[in-house]
């Protein structure tokens, strides 16, 4: 459902506006970075450079120094190590823009987000060290009393949990646990209990990244170790290597030293807190300098200053990768991921990674142990400047990892052998991210993929279920299951993770075969939005509420109701969806003059439903694109550039006609009925808008440059911000 704010042009005004954006665009500033920006150019290409100080510095400054670089960050901190020493260790930017203070390196503490799971890995293989842990064992060994359901003749171990195989049901942080209340005491226990996930994938089948695995990891340090999780943190991992100044708890001095986060284009976000307390999968608050510490001891066999917190056996165990879709396209170790590809390399096995994320921050880790080579990036501001940074500084120190792999002659399987791939495939944990899969044609091996955000593009195949990407030379890989499922790994949207093939869909006794909704109605059975059962009736042409259409596309955009409250005397308070009705006043999807009546059971019509839509496109699409789509029929003024946006974008049902006269009636006032929703809800989850949205900006006129102009180069413009996982 492509209601993400990735190129954002608002200002947040709350937590709740800031984490609907973060949420609905999770993950996916990779294919803007990748497939329309160019990586500033920090040496020649064909020459490489020995990592020294000198050069990493020179390096660090002029890449920060690019504009590229500078429309992604406020303030950022770097650390390089290599050798047991730190070669270069600097801030940039601001950790206040308001008060102008500086980064400073050794005490600007920033949210590091999910480099926290690095460390609660850590902590566990220290417990494995001393035989407290078996990574083969069921996680219920030393996690007791919570229910859930398991289908499967396979227990979820350790290990599963480690590696993000867990086979869990996507459980992600909610609104709510992002908060305000610095008072509010949620125990990892206490929040296992009431989000705990059933098993719905066959354990250690699948890749998904997995937040909630790494809670029950942090709870397994606590109750085997018998001290609390932030206690053994601070005594076991963060002491011993002097990391004074990191933290999984917020208290006054880390509110002092945080960084100010900061949104897409450098408004500021308020201070917040984090549910449950602590987060071992993402509420480490850190500086560059402690964890170039960590890097340090970690390249060095776990050893730093005399101080051993991992044998070198861990150490090595934990750089292995445990799991990947083809041997160019490795998953995860235990605590660090794969490195982003670079186009024809895919991801060296010889480097390992760990990214970050939440509101206002976001870090970049690797590591290169056959170097000898760390270095961590954090910034206050969510974003791509990683996805920019990596592929720089390998190119300019470590080519050789960006050089292509080398793949045997492989003969390409014919149209019908890859007719097994064809069909819509949903991210297993972003719901929201869909790739439409056919059949490249009569040639054989390839493939053609689409998603609404990069649009149609060509797969070729070079191996066994391994195919090379004509937009970048990037790879996507498939896995099949005994059981028939397909798993597909690709670059762009999220590659942390799978998406899996829909099941075919049986159709309802009521929707024709010949029906122009078929392929939306079919397309959103197959990913599971609707009961896959030929015997029941989708009934076509009932009218929808406002109730419903709220509820089915804030639902199918992978949300959770409102936990708010609605003001009991609200005319939804007690209504079903309410809800969902709440969420879409947060969202400001729903708006009005009277916010205590929306009607939940009136008919809505097409009108009132593409301008809540647009009420979510907007904010990342600017309005003038549209304006000189023409309208006939009757439509009321206030809904006009939303059915404009609409109309440009191909948001709507073949109902709507292109007349004589180049005009489009969309129905304006006519109820909006099923299939019709059917059609809207499709065209979000397939429609390539990010790729129309940038042809109609690449057909605007050019403002000729000046010397105001410059004075202002280097600023962000929302144009061409990324913005939020």
């Amino acid at each position: 459902m492509h209601l993400s704010n990735r190129r954002s042009r608002f200002r947040f005004t709350s937590l709740t506006g800031a984490f609907m954006a973060f949420v609905l665009s999770l993950s996916l500033w990779a294919p803007a970075v990748h497939a329309e920006t160019p990586s500033p150019q920090v040496n020649e290409k064909g020459q490489t450079k020995a990592l020294t100080s000198e050069s990493a510095e020179a390096f660090l400054d002029t890449f920060f120094d690019s504009a590229e670089a500078k429309a992604q960050y406020v303030g950022a901190s770097v650390v390089v190590v290599k050798d047991g020493q730190v070669l270069a260790e600097k801030g940039y930017g601001y950790a206040d823009q308001e008060s102008k203070t500086p980064v400073d390196p050794k005490s600007t503490a920033f949210r590091v987000a999910s480099v926290s799971k690095t460390f609660t890995a850590a902590a566990v293989m220290q417990l494995v060290e001393q035989g407290k842990v078996d990574l083969q064992a069921d996680f219920q060994t030393y996690v007791k009393g919570l229910e859930f359901d398991n289908p499967f003749d396979k227990p979820v171990t350790v290990e599963n949990l480690l590696t993000h195989t867990t086979g869990f049901e996507i459980r992600d942080p909610q609104q709510e646990d992002i908060h305000a209340d610095f008072n509010k005491t949620v125990s990892m226990e206490d929040y296992a209990q009431q989000h705990m996930p059933p098993v719905v994938r066959e354990p250690g089948s699948a890749y998904m990244y997995d937040n909630f695995s790494f809670l029950l990891l942090g709870m397994i340090v606590e109750n085997v170790s018998g001290e609390p999780f932030e206690t053994y943190m601070q005594e076991h991992i963060f002491k011993p290597l002097g990391m004074d100044n990191s933290s999984f708890v917020l208290n006054d001095k880390f509110k002092d030293q945080l960084a100010t986060g900061y949104d897409a284009v450098h408004n500021p976000l308020d201070l917040y807190t984090l549910s449950p307390t602590p987060m071992p999968q993402g509420g480490m608050l850190s500086t560059a300098e402690d964890i170039g510490n960590f890097m340090i001891a970690f390249l060095n066999d776990g050893v730093k200053d005399n101080e051993r917190i991992l044998k070198e056996f861990t150490v090595k165990s934990m750089e292995q990768y445990r799991s990947s879709i083809h041997p160019v396209l490795p998953d995860t170790t235990y605590g660090f991921e794969a490195a982003f590809q670079l186009p024809g390399a895919g991801s060296s096995p010889a480097i390992i990674t760990k990214a970050g994320d939440l509101i206002g921050f976001s870090s970049y880790l690797f590591l290169i142990p056959e170097q000898n080579t760390g270095v961590f990036l954090t910034y206050n501001q969510s974003g791509a400047l990683r996805n920019l940074f990596y592929p720089a500084f390998i190119q300019t120190f470590f080519p050789q990892y960006a050089e292509p792999v080398e793949i045997k002659d492989f003969t390409p399987q014919s149209t019908n052998e890859l007719q097994r791939y064809a069909g819509l495939y949903a991210d297993l944990r972003l719901s929201t991210i869909v790739s439409s899969l056919k059949n490249g044609g009569t040639e054989p091996g390839k493939l053609s993929i689409s998603d609404a955000f990069l649009g149609p593009r060509t797969l070729i195949q070079v191996d066994k279920n391994l195919f090379k990407d004509e937009l970048t030379g990037q790879f996507t890989a498939f896995k099949e299951q005994a059981d028939g499922t397909i798993y597909m790994k690709e670059p762009y949207l999220n590659p942390l993770g799978y998406e899996k093939k829909g099941q075919k869909p049986q159709g309802f006794r009521d929707v024709r075969p010949d029906s122009p909704y078929v392929e939306a109605i079919y397309g959103l059975q197959s990913l599971g939005h609707y009961d896959n059962d030929a015997t029941e009736a989708f009934q076509p042409k009932s009218a929808v509420t406002r109730a419903e259409f709220i509820e089915n596309v804030l639902k199918m955009s992978g949300l959770k109701p409102s936990q708010t409250t609605p003001p009991a005397d609200s005319d939804w308070a007690s209504h079903p969806a309410a809800g969902y009705i709440q969420l879409g006043y947060e969202a400001g999807m729903i708006t009005g003059a009277d916010s205590k009546q929306f009607k939940p059971d009136q008919v809505i019509t097409r009108q009132e439903a593409m301008v809540m839509i647009w009420r979510s496109l907007q904010l990342q699409y600017p309005s003038e694109l549209f304006q000189d789509v023409k309208l006939a029929g009757h439509a009321d003024e206030w809904a006009v550039p939303a059915i404009q946006m609409m109309v440009k974008l191909g948001i709507h049902g073949p109902e709507v006609k292109v007349l004589e006269d180049g005009s489009v009636d969309v129905l304006a006032r006519k109820p909006l009925i099923r299939q019709e929703e059917a059609a809207i809800m499709y065209q979000l989850f397939t429609q390539p808008t990010d790729k129309i949205v940038a042809e109609l900006m690449a057909q605007q006129p050019q403002p000729e440059t000046s010397d105001v102009d410059e004075a202002d180069e280097g600023q962000p413009s929302p144009a061409s911000t990324e913005e939020t996982p």
